[in-house]
């Protein structure tokens, strides 16, 4: 809650104007008061602020006959509250004056109906205060800029994009000093917000990289997209392991050929299992499996069932690959190494890679087969079995 500079503590508050009527969002209730993903608008903006460790007073300027609706919206404890006037403008100045009790070394102005401010965004503005007498957030504009009549339509001519930007709130200052600009401005004088104020005052102000996401809820859309916002899943990655054991045996009518990643390996060494032991897809099939919290591979195609006697392991890959999905995982990565003196690998790594690749739906950079010894230590290095150990990862939303 505090920032330490020069041995002092410096006190920072935020003045979250909501006193508008927001005649162009329309509807029963003004735009802050609205339900955004379960809360209020105006609640979701309070709580990014007083949530936030830089942030030690929070003070919300309402319309003198919202009072009832601000309290039932806000809950227990209410948060601290001023009466508005007819204009931004002479809430902002409610708001300054309301502080003087107080006495911030910082203020923040921010606008109640932008509910999806980031914490981040917060710090960026209040850190270039140690420079600047004012700061805020701000966008650049990406589409085409010209200028027109505004009765007519018609266009009058063009500007230069990369000389403007969208200026966001919050918006940062050093409290005396815009208490102080607020106070010479002529009666009745509007501004479009407190950074012309402030630079009217003679102050220097610094605009930072603002957050797209930081949106001025206006219209109806504005809060329908607010709510896709608050509602989009997020995508984190996880990761799964594997690891498989076979022994070698003689090729013999029950065992044999030898498959490893999909591939019949030339070698007359064969490896013992219920179905065609594929180590490597064994090990794969076990870390996608892991990865999503489903078992393992005894657990969906059990030994002792007949049914998968000599059975292609491609098929164990694919029907965990298709669980992982329909739990809404996707498979992004998958690296296997196998752990033996023999066969060598190297002839047959990229048909292994490829195989994989095309079971999975896989680009080919994304399969990453590869083996080592143990230098003749253990029992693979004797000869009397293959290991693998398989990675993968995946992407989920949240």
């Amino acid at each position: 809650m505090q920032l330490f500079k020069q041995g002092l503590v410096m006190k920072t508050a935020v003045v979250i104007v909501a006193a508008g009527s927001g005649t162009r969002f329309g509807g029963e209730l003004p735009k802050q008061y609205c339900d955004l993903a379960g809360q209020s608008v105006l609640r979701r903006t309070a709580r990014a602020f007083s949530g936030h460790p830089e942030i030690d007073h929070v003070l919300i300027v309402i319309a003198k006959d919202a009072q009832q609706q601000f309290e039932n919206t806000m809950g227990t404890p209410c948060p601290a509250f001023v009466f508005g006037g007819a204009s931004r403008t002479q809430s902002v100045q409610a708001g300054l004056i309301a502080l003087e009790r107080t006495q911030p070394d910082r203020v923040l102005i921010h606008d109640g109906a932008r509910p999806l401010i980031s914490s981040e965004d917060i710090s960026a503005v209040l850190a270039e205060l140690s420079h600047f007498d004012g700061c805020a957030p701000a966008v650049p504009i990406i589409d085409a800029i010209k200028q027109v009549n505004q009765k007519t339509g018609k266009i009058i001519g063009d500007a230069d994009r990369n000389e403007f930007q969208r200026v966001q709130t919050p918006q940062g200052f050093h409290y005396t000093r815009l208490v102080s600009a607020y106070a010479n401005l002529p009666p009745d004088e509007e501004h479009v917000d407190d950074l012309a104020v402030a630079m009217a005052a003679g102050m220097t102000c610094k605009l930072v990289s603002g957050n797209p996401n930081n949106l001025k809820i206006t219209t109806q859309a504005d809060l329908a997209k607010a709510n896709r916002l608050m509602n989009a899943k997020q995508k984190i990655q996880i990761t799964g392991l594997g690891f498989d054991v076979h022994q070698t045996c003689a090729v013999s009518k029950t065992n044999g050929p030898m498959i490893l990643c999909g591939v019949k390996v030339d070698t007359e060494l064969a490896l013992k299992g219920h179905s065609d032991a594929d180590v490597g897809l064994h090990a794969l099939t076990d870390a996608i499996l892991g990865a999503m919290a489903l078992g393992d591979i005894g657990d969906h195609f059990p030994p002792s069932d007949e049914q998968w006697k000599n059975a292609n392991s491609g098929l164990f890959l694919t029907h965990a690959k298709q669980l992982a999905e329909q739990q809404g995982g996707q498979i992004c990565h998958v690296d296997i190494t196998l752990i033996c003196e023999a066969p060598k690998i190297a002839p047959f790594r990229l048909q292994m890679r490829e195989y994989i690749a095309d079971l999975l739906g896989l680009p080919l950079t994304r399969v990453s087969v590869k083996a080592t010894t143990t230098e003749k230590l253990g029992f693979t290095g004797r000869g009397e079995g293959i290991a693998a150990q398989a990675c993968v990862t995946m992407e989920i939303e949240v």
